[in-house]
Protein backbone atom coordinates (compact mmCIF):
# COMPACT_ATOMS: atom_id res chain seq x y z
CA UNK A 1 0.00 0.00 0.00
CA UNK A 2 1.51 3.27 -0.91
CA UNK A 3 1.21 5.85 1.41
CA UNK A 4 2.13 9.12 -0.57
CA UNK A 5 4.39 8.54 -3.71
CA UNK A 6 7.63 10.66 -4.17
CA UNK A 7 8.25 11.77 -0.80
CA UNK A 8 12.04 11.93 0.23
CA UNK A 9 13.71 10.30 3.00
CA UNK A 10 17.03 9.97 4.21
CA UNK A 11 18.29 6.19 6.52
CA UNK A 12 21.18 6.85 8.03
CA UNK A 13 23.01 3.83 9.89
CA UNK A 14 26.33 2.27 9.56
CA UNK A 15 24.93 -1.14 9.03
CA UNK A 16 25.00 -1.95 5.26
CA UNK A 17 22.47 -4.75 5.41
CA UNK A 18 20.44 -2.66 7.85
CA UNK A 19 20.68 0.26 4.87
CA UNK A 20 19.43 -2.33 2.34
CA UNK A 21 16.58 -3.84 3.92
CA UNK A 22 15.24 -0.34 4.71
CA UNK A 23 15.76 1.09 1.51
CA UNK A 24 13.55 -2.09 0.12
CA UNK A 25 10.82 -1.59 2.36
CA UNK A 26 10.36 2.04 1.82
CA UNK A 27 10.95 1.94 -1.87
CA UNK A 28 7.96 -0.86 -2.13
CA UNK A 29 5.71 1.87 -0.56
CA UNK A 30 6.71 4.71 -2.49
CA UNK A 31 9.30 6.45 -1.20
CA UNK A 32 12.39 7.96 -2.71
CA UNK A 33 15.31 6.57 -0.58
CA UNK A 34 18.49 8.13 0.03
CA UNK A 35 21.20 6.36 2.40
CA UNK A 36 23.56 7.97 4.81
CA UNK A 37 26.48 5.86 6.34
CA UNK A 38 26.77 7.97 9.63
CA UNK A 39 26.04 11.38 10.95
CA UNK A 40 28.50 13.64 9.31
CA UNK A 41 27.39 11.79 5.60
CA UNK A 42 23.95 12.67 6.73
CA UNK A 43 24.39 16.46 7.36
CA UNK A 44 26.40 16.12 3.49
CA UNK A 45 23.54 14.31 2.27
CA UNK A 46 21.07 17.15 4.26
CA UNK A 47 23.43 20.04 2.24
CA UNK A 48 22.42 18.62 -1.25
CA UNK A 49 18.53 17.97 -1.13
CA UNK A 50 16.25 18.11 1.48
CA UNK A 51 14.14 15.29 3.28
CA UNK A 52 10.72 14.90 3.75
CA UNK A 53 11.83 12.52 6.84
CA UNK A 54 15.22 11.41 8.28
CA UNK A 55 15.43 8.18 9.79
CA UNK A 56 18.76 7.42 11.89
CA UNK A 57 20.47 5.15 14.17
CA UNK A 58 21.38 6.40 17.22
CA UNK A 59 24.67 4.47 18.11
CA UNK A 60 27.02 5.10 15.00
CA UNK A 61 30.88 5.85 14.98
CA UNK A 62 32.15 9.67 14.09
CA UNK A 63 28.95 10.89 14.60
CA UNK A 64 25.63 9.29 16.57
CA UNK A 65 22.47 10.07 16.13
CA UNK A 66 22.12 12.18 19.04
CA UNK A 67 25.29 14.35 17.81
CA UNK A 68 23.18 14.56 14.26
CA UNK A 69 19.75 15.48 15.99
CA UNK A 70 21.79 18.43 17.61
CA UNK A 71 23.80 19.30 14.50
CA UNK A 72 20.25 19.51 12.49
CA UNK A 73 18.61 21.49 15.19
CA UNK A 74 21.23 23.91 14.11
CA UNK A 75 20.50 23.77 10.65
CA UNK A 76 16.84 24.12 11.62
CA UNK A 77 16.09 21.42 9.20
CA UNK A 78 12.83 21.01 8.60
CA UNK A 79 12.41 17.03 8.37
CA UNK A 80 10.83 14.89 10.25
CA UNK A 81 13.50 12.80 12.59
CA UNK A 82 12.66 9.40 13.40
CA UNK A 83 15.55 7.77 15.43
CA UNK A 84 16.59 3.78 15.73
CA UNK A 85 17.55 2.20 19.09
CA UNK A 86 19.02 -0.98 19.92
CA UNK A 87 18.09 -2.92 22.87
CA UNK A 88 19.51 -0.82 25.97
CA UNK A 89 19.19 2.82 24.78
CA UNK A 90 15.52 3.58 24.97
CA UNK A 91 16.63 6.21 27.59
CA UNK A 92 18.72 7.46 25.08
CA UNK A 93 16.05 7.64 22.64
CA UNK A 94 14.03 9.28 24.54
CA UNK A 95 16.19 11.90 25.11
CA UNK A 96 16.06 12.24 21.46
CA UNK A 97 12.41 12.88 21.42
CA UNK A 98 13.06 15.57 24.81
CA UNK A 99 15.60 16.82 22.05
CA UNK A 100 13.15 17.29 19.00
CA UNK A 101 12.48 13.51 17.49
CA UNK A 102 9.28 12.88 16.07
CA UNK A 103 9.22 9.16 17.31
CA UNK A 104 11.79 6.32 17.71
CA UNK A 105 11.45 2.51 16.95
CA UNK A 106 13.44 -0.46 18.86
CA UNK A 107 14.97 -2.92 17.08
CA UNK A 108 14.89 -5.51 15.57
CA UNK A 109 11.76 -4.35 14.01
CA UNK A 110 9.26 -5.43 11.81
CA UNK A 111 8.78 -4.18 8.45
CA UNK A 112 5.34 -3.20 9.61
CA UNK A 113 6.54 -1.18 12.22
CA UNK A 114 8.61 1.39 10.38
CA UNK A 115 5.44 1.78 7.68
CA UNK A 116 2.99 2.23 10.91
CA UNK A 117 5.36 4.78 12.12
CA UNK A 118 5.90 6.96 8.88
CA UNK A 119 1.90 6.70 8.38
CA UNK A 120 1.83 8.08 12.00
CA UNK A 121 4.05 10.81 10.22
CA UNK A 122 1.97 11.13 7.01
CA UNK A 123 -1.36 11.74 9.38
CA UNK A 124 0.16 14.39 11.59
CA UNK A 125 1.56 16.26 8.50
CA UNK A 126 -1.39 16.26 6.80
CA UNK A 127 -3.48 17.78 9.73
CA UNK A 128 -0.72 20.57 10.28
CA UNK A 129 -1.21 21.37 6.65
CA UNK A 130 -4.81 21.50 6.64
CA UNK A 131 -4.84 23.15 10.14
CA UNK A 132 -2.24 26.01 8.47
CA UNK A 133 -4.77 26.23 5.92
CA UNK A 134 -7.71 26.81 8.32
CA UNK A 135 -5.99 29.36 10.03
CA UNK A 136 -5.28 31.16 7.19
CA UNK A 137 -8.60 30.90 5.60
CA UNK A 138 -10.02 32.03 8.87
CA UNK A 139 -7.74 34.74 8.97
CA UNK A 140 -8.66 36.04 5.37
CA UNK A 141 -12.04 35.68 6.21
CA UNK A 142 -11.61 37.62 9.44
CA UNK A 143 -9.56 40.46 8.04
CA UNK A 144 -11.34 43.68 7.81
CA UNK A 145 -10.43 44.44 4.22
CA UNK A 146 -12.90 41.15 3.92
CA UNK A 147 -15.80 42.22 5.96
CA UNK A 148 -18.27 43.41 3.48
CA UNK A 149 -18.26 47.17 4.07
CA UNK A 150 -18.46 51.06 2.44
CA UNK A 151 -19.49 53.04 4.61
CA UNK A 152 -17.61 55.91 6.96
CA UNK A 153 -19.59 54.19 10.09
CA UNK A 154 -18.02 50.53 9.95
CA UNK A 155 -14.50 51.64 8.27
CA UNK A 156 -14.47 54.01 11.96
CA UNK A 157 -15.24 50.70 13.58
CA UNK A 158 -12.58 48.74 11.97
CA UNK A 159 -9.88 51.39 13.02
CA UNK A 160 -11.07 51.03 16.20
CA UNK A 161 -10.94 47.20 16.48
CA UNK A 162 -7.16 47.19 14.87
CA UNK A 163 -5.96 49.14 17.64
CA UNK A 164 -7.61 47.22 20.45
CA UNK A 165 -7.44 43.29 19.11
CA UNK A 166 -3.90 42.98 20.77
CA UNK A 167 -4.74 43.67 24.10
CA UNK A 168 -6.77 41.89 26.74
CA UNK A 169 -9.39 44.98 27.40
CA UNK A 170 -12.80 44.19 27.23
CA UNK A 171 -15.09 45.23 24.79
CA UNK A 172 -18.53 45.99 25.10
CA UNK A 173 -20.51 45.61 21.47
CA UNK A 174 -24.07 47.06 21.10
CA UNK A 175 -26.32 47.89 18.02
CA UNK A 176 -29.59 46.33 16.68
CA UNK A 177 -30.16 42.61 16.80
CA UNK A 178 -28.42 41.24 13.00
CA UNK A 179 -25.69 44.43 12.63
CA UNK A 180 -23.21 41.67 12.87
CA UNK A 181 -21.83 41.86 16.41
CA UNK A 182 -20.50 38.33 16.66
CA UNK A 183 -18.47 38.32 13.46
CA UNK A 184 -16.74 42.00 14.71
CA UNK A 185 -16.57 40.13 17.69
CA UNK A 186 -14.49 37.29 15.72
CA UNK A 187 -12.74 40.21 13.67
CA UNK A 188 -11.41 40.97 17.15
CA UNK A 189 -10.28 37.87 18.23
CA UNK A 190 -8.50 36.59 14.91
CA UNK A 191 -6.95 39.79 14.82
CA UNK A 192 -5.22 39.77 18.22
CA UNK A 193 -2.46 37.20 19.57
CA UNK A 194 -4.94 34.61 20.87
CA UNK A 195 -6.28 33.98 17.07
CA UNK A 196 -4.82 30.40 17.32
CA UNK A 197 -6.29 29.78 21.10
CA UNK A 198 -10.25 29.19 21.26
CA UNK A 199 -13.17 31.67 20.16
CA UNK A 200 -16.12 30.40 22.32
CA UNK A 201 -19.76 31.92 22.04
CA UNK A 202 -22.56 31.68 24.11
CA UNK A 203 -26.12 33.67 23.63
CA UNK A 204 -26.90 34.43 27.42
CA UNK A 205 -30.47 34.90 26.22
CA UNK A 206 -30.59 31.31 24.36
CA UNK A 207 -30.05 29.23 27.29
CA UNK A 208 -32.35 28.50 30.68
CA UNK A 209 -31.43 29.95 33.42
CA UNK A 210 -30.93 26.82 35.83
CA UNK A 211 -28.55 25.45 32.85
CA UNK A 212 -26.46 28.63 32.15
CA UNK A 213 -24.15 28.81 35.80
CA UNK A 214 -22.96 25.42 34.73
CA UNK A 215 -22.46 26.19 31.18
CA UNK A 216 -20.03 28.91 31.67
CA UNK A 217 -18.71 27.80 35.37
CA UNK A 218 -18.92 23.88 35.19
CA UNK A 219 -19.29 21.41 37.91
CA UNK A 220 -17.65 18.43 39.64
CA UNK A 221 -18.81 14.95 40.23
CA UNK A 222 -21.42 15.02 42.64
CA UNK A 223 -22.43 18.65 42.27
CA UNK A 224 -25.75 17.80 41.80
CA UNK A 225 -28.27 14.70 41.10
CA UNK A 226 -27.22 14.56 37.08
CA UNK A 227 -23.43 15.35 37.53
CA UNK A 228 -22.47 11.97 37.30
CA UNK A 229 -19.01 13.08 35.60
CA UNK A 230 -17.06 16.53 36.27
CA UNK A 231 -17.47 18.84 33.42
CA UNK A 232 -15.54 22.05 32.23
CA UNK A 233 -17.27 25.31 31.66
CA UNK A 234 -17.07 27.39 28.91
CA UNK A 235 -14.75 30.05 30.93
CA UNK A 236 -12.28 27.17 30.83
CA UNK A 237 -13.11 26.05 27.78
CA UNK A 238 -12.03 29.43 26.30
CA UNK A 239 -8.65 29.92 28.23
CA UNK A 240 -5.94 32.03 26.41
CA UNK A 241 -8.75 32.40 23.77
CA UNK A 242 -11.52 34.31 24.14
CA UNK A 243 -14.98 34.45 25.30
CA UNK A 244 -18.46 36.13 23.48
CA UNK A 245 -21.05 36.67 26.15
CA UNK A 246 -23.39 37.57 23.23
CA UNK A 247 -27.04 39.23 24.12
CA UNK A 248 -25.47 39.70 28.03
CA UNK A 249 -28.64 42.04 28.74
CA UNK A 250 -30.51 38.64 29.22
CA UNK A 251 -27.90 37.81 31.78
CA UNK A 252 -29.74 36.94 35.37
CA UNK A 253 -28.50 39.31 38.22
CA UNK A 254 -26.94 36.32 40.10
CA UNK A 255 -24.58 35.20 37.62
CA UNK A 256 -24.24 38.96 36.97
CA UNK A 257 -22.47 38.63 40.22
CA UNK A 258 -20.46 35.87 39.24
CA UNK A 259 -19.13 37.27 36.21
CA UNK A 260 -18.30 40.59 37.97
CA UNK A 261 -15.95 38.22 40.10
CA UNK A 262 -14.21 36.84 36.91
CA UNK A 263 -13.28 40.12 35.45
CA UNK A 264 -12.28 40.99 38.86
CA UNK A 265 -10.23 38.05 40.01
CA UNK A 266 -9.67 36.37 37.24
CA UNK A 267 -10.75 32.96 38.44
CA UNK A 268 -14.09 30.99 38.69
CA UNK A 269 -15.54 27.86 40.65
CA UNK A 270 -17.17 25.49 39.17
CA UNK A 271 -20.57 24.37 40.77
CA UNK A 272 -19.82 21.78 44.13
CA UNK A 273 -16.30 22.90 43.79
CA UNK A 274 -14.09 24.07 46.96
CA UNK A 275 -11.14 25.44 44.86
CA UNK A 276 -10.89 28.37 42.74
CA UNK A 277 -9.56 27.81 39.10
CA UNK A 278 -7.42 30.67 37.57
CA UNK A 279 -8.45 31.72 34.04
CA UNK A 280 -7.21 33.95 31.08
CA UNK A 281 -10.10 35.02 28.89
CA UNK A 282 -10.36 37.84 27.09
CA UNK A 283 -14.19 38.87 27.29
CA UNK A 284 -16.00 40.70 24.46
CA UNK A 285 -19.64 40.94 25.41
CA UNK A 286 -22.92 42.28 23.24
CA UNK A 287 -25.85 43.73 23.52
CA UNK A 288 -28.97 44.93 21.61
CA UNK A 289 -30.51 46.33 24.72
CA UNK A 290 -29.63 50.10 26.13
CA UNK A 291 -27.91 48.38 29.41
CA UNK A 292 -27.76 52.69 30.92
CA UNK A 293 -31.66 51.98 30.93
CA UNK A 294 -30.84 48.60 32.30
CA UNK A 295 -29.00 49.27 35.08
CA UNK A 296 -31.21 52.10 35.32
CA UNK A 297 -34.07 50.27 35.69
CA UNK A 298 -32.43 47.73 38.15
CA UNK A 299 -32.61 45.12 35.83
CA UNK A 300 -28.24 45.15 35.65
CA UNK A 301 -25.89 45.54 38.15
CA UNK A 302 -24.04 49.16 37.41
CA UNK A 303 -20.75 48.05 38.63
CA UNK A 304 -21.04 44.96 36.06
CA UNK A 305 -22.05 47.98 33.45
CA UNK A 306 -18.64 49.38 34.22
CA UNK A 307 -16.33 46.90 34.12
CA UNK A 308 -17.69 45.46 30.81
CA UNK A 309 -17.64 49.60 29.55
CA UNK A 310 -13.96 49.57 29.14
CA UNK A 311 -14.20 49.92 25.29
CA UNK A 312 -17.70 50.01 23.92
CA UNK A 313 -18.14 49.75 19.97
CA UNK A 314 -21.74 50.73 18.77
CA UNK A 315 -22.49 49.06 15.31
CA UNK A 316 -24.95 51.27 13.50
CA UNK A 317 -28.52 49.69 11.70
CA UNK A 318 -28.13 48.73 8.28
CA UNK A 319 -30.78 51.62 7.31
CA UNK A 320 -28.21 54.55 8.98
CA UNK A 321 -25.42 53.10 6.58
CA UNK A 322 -27.28 52.70 3.04
CA UNK A 323 -24.04 52.78 1.19
CA UNK A 324 -23.23 48.89 2.45
CA UNK A 325 -26.31 47.49 1.08
CA UNK A 326 -25.36 46.95 -2.89
CA UNK A 327 -21.67 45.71 -1.74
CA UNK A 328 -23.92 43.47 0.61
CA UNK A 329 -26.30 42.61 -1.77
CA UNK A 330 -23.59 41.36 -4.54
CA UNK A 331 -21.81 39.45 -1.50
CA UNK A 332 -24.65 37.39 -1.10
CA UNK A 333 -25.58 36.65 -4.40
CA UNK A 334 -22.03 35.39 -4.39
CA UNK A 335 -22.69 32.70 -1.19
CA UNK A 336 -25.71 31.51 -2.18
CA UNK A 337 -25.00 31.09 -6.29
CA UNK A 338 -22.55 28.72 -4.32
CA UNK A 339 -24.69 27.32 -2.06
CA UNK A 340 -27.90 27.04 -3.93
CA UNK A 341 -25.74 26.19 -7.10
CA UNK A 342 -27.57 28.99 -9.32
CA UNK A 343 -26.27 31.32 -11.35
CA UNK A 344 -27.32 34.98 -10.79
CA UNK A 345 -25.46 38.15 -12.22
CA UNK A 346 -26.48 40.41 -10.23
CA UNK A 347 -30.00 42.78 -9.46
CA UNK A 348 -31.50 45.30 -11.23
CA UNK A 349 -31.30 48.93 -10.64
CA UNK A 350 -35.55 48.80 -9.30
CA UNK A 351 -34.89 45.70 -7.24
CA UNK A 352 -31.36 47.20 -5.91
CA UNK A 353 -33.28 50.61 -5.34
CA UNK A 354 -36.14 48.61 -3.65
CA UNK A 355 -33.33 47.57 -1.15
CA UNK A 356 -31.42 50.45 -0.38
CA UNK A 357 -34.77 52.17 0.77
CA UNK A 358 -36.03 49.47 2.61
CA UNK A 359 -35.91 50.25 6.38
CA UNK A 360 -34.12 46.44 7.29
CA UNK A 361 -35.42 46.38 10.91
CA UNK A 362 -33.85 42.79 11.23
CA UNK A 363 -30.71 44.74 9.23
CA UNK A 364 -27.77 42.40 7.76
CA UNK A 365 -29.92 39.24 9.02
CA UNK A 366 -33.02 40.09 7.57
CA UNK A 367 -31.28 41.62 4.25
CA UNK A 368 -29.49 38.20 4.09
CA UNK A 369 -32.74 35.90 4.26
CA UNK A 370 -34.38 38.27 1.78
CA UNK A 371 -31.80 37.51 -1.02
CA UNK A 372 -31.54 34.07 -0.22
CA UNK A 373 -35.21 33.66 -0.75
CA UNK A 374 -35.34 35.90 -3.52
CA UNK A 375 -32.59 34.24 -5.71
CA UNK A 376 -34.61 30.61 -4.92
CA UNK A 377 -37.63 32.27 -6.52
CA UNK A 378 -35.36 33.71 -9.47
CA UNK A 379 -36.26 32.45 -12.83
CA UNK A 380 -33.62 35.17 -14.88
CA UNK A 381 -29.90 35.97 -14.40
CA UNK A 382 -30.70 39.17 -12.18
CA UNK A 383 -33.13 39.32 -9.36
CA UNK A 384 -35.93 41.40 -9.87
CA UNK A 385 -38.26 43.02 -7.41
CA UNK A 386 -40.99 40.61 -7.82
CA UNK A 387 -38.52 38.06 -6.47
CA UNK A 388 -38.80 39.36 -3.33
CA UNK A 389 -40.50 38.87 -0.20
CA UNK A 390 -44.60 40.58 -0.40
CA UNK A 391 -43.68 42.61 2.88
CA UNK A 392 -40.68 44.41 1.38
CA UNK A 393 -42.64 45.28 -2.12
CA UNK A 394 -45.72 46.19 0.04
CA UNK A 395 -42.97 48.83 2.31
CA UNK A 396 -42.19 50.08 -1.26
CA UNK A 397 -45.28 50.93 -2.44
CA UNK A 398 -46.40 53.21 0.48
CA UNK A 399 -43.07 54.73 0.45
CA UNK A 400 -44.04 55.97 -2.84
CA UNK A 401 -47.57 56.56 -2.32
CA UNK A 402 -46.34 58.89 0.95
CA UNK A 403 -43.75 61.00 -1.35
CA UNK A 404 -46.42 61.87 -4.01
CA UNK A 405 -48.43 64.20 -1.78
CA UNK A 406 -47.17 67.41 -1.29
CA UNK A 407 -46.41 69.82 1.85
CA UNK A 408 -48.95 68.98 4.96
CA UNK A 409 -50.10 66.12 2.77
CA UNK A 410 -47.98 63.97 2.95
CA UNK A 411 -47.71 61.23 5.57
CA UNK A 412 -44.43 60.62 6.04
CA UNK A 413 -43.68 64.46 6.88
CA UNK A 414 -46.38 64.51 9.07
CA UNK A 415 -45.39 61.80 10.97
CA UNK A 416 -41.96 62.63 11.22
CA UNK A 417 -43.23 66.48 12.21
CA UNK A 418 -44.87 64.91 15.40
CA UNK A 419 -42.37 62.34 15.71
CA UNK A 420 -39.83 65.07 16.47
CA UNK A 421 -42.49 67.12 18.96
CA UNK A 422 -43.11 64.11 20.82
CA UNK A 423 -39.47 63.65 21.44
CA UNK A 424 -38.40 66.98 21.93
CA UNK A 425 -41.33 67.46 24.84
CA UNK A 426 -39.82 63.99 26.74
CA UNK A 427 -37.18 65.07 26.80
CA UNK A 428 -37.34 68.08 28.17
CA UNK A 429 -40.24 66.93 30.15
CA UNK A 430 -37.21 64.52 31.76
CA UNK A 431 -34.56 67.38 32.71
CA UNK A 432 -32.63 65.99 29.75
CA UNK A 433 -32.20 62.06 30.65
CA UNK A 434 -31.92 60.38 27.72
CA UNK A 435 -32.14 57.12 29.91
CA UNK A 436 -35.71 57.68 30.87
CA UNK A 437 -36.82 59.76 27.95
CA UNK A 438 -36.11 56.52 26.05
CA UNK A 439 -38.02 54.40 28.11
CA UNK A 440 -41.10 56.72 28.24
CA UNK A 441 -40.92 56.67 24.30
CA UNK A 442 -40.40 52.88 24.39
CA UNK A 443 -37.23 52.72 22.06
CA UNK A 444 -34.00 51.62 22.74
CA UNK A 445 -31.36 54.41 24.33
CA UNK A 446 -29.70 54.16 20.72
CA UNK A 447 -32.61 55.11 18.94
CA UNK A 448 -33.18 57.93 20.61
CA UNK A 449 -29.86 59.27 20.29
CA UNK A 450 -29.92 58.58 16.49
CA UNK A 451 -33.36 60.45 16.65
CA UNK A 452 -32.15 63.20 18.65
CA UNK A 453 -29.30 63.86 15.97
CA UNK A 454 -31.65 63.33 12.88
CA UNK A 455 -33.69 66.16 14.38
CA UNK A 456 -31.29 68.78 15.13
CA UNK A 457 -32.19 68.94 19.21
CA UNK A 458 -28.81 67.30 20.67
CA UNK A 459 -28.44 70.34 22.68
CA UNK A 460 -31.59 69.86 24.82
Amino acid sequence: MIILSNKKILVVDDEENMRHVLKLILEKEGYKVTSAVNGKDALLKTDEDEFDIILSDIRMPDMDGIELLNALKEKVVASTIIMMSAYGTVDTAIEAMKLGAYDYISKPFKGDEIILTLRKVEERKRLEMENCLLRDEVREKYDFNNIVAKSHEMHNIFEIVKKIAPYKTTVLLTGESGTGKELIAKAIHHNSNRSDRPFIAINCGAIPENLLESELFGFVKGAFTDATQSKKGLFQEADEGTLFLDEIGELPLMLQVKLLRVLQEEEIRRIGDNMNIKIDVRMIAATAKSLELEVKEKRFREDLFYRLNVMCIDIPPLRDRKEDIPLLTVHFIDKYNERLGKRIDGIDKKALNLLINHPWKGNVRELENAIERAMIFADTSKLRIDNFPQEIREYNNKRKAASSDDGELSIRKVVKDAEKTLVKKVVEKTGGNRAEAARLLEISYRSLMYKLREYGIEDI
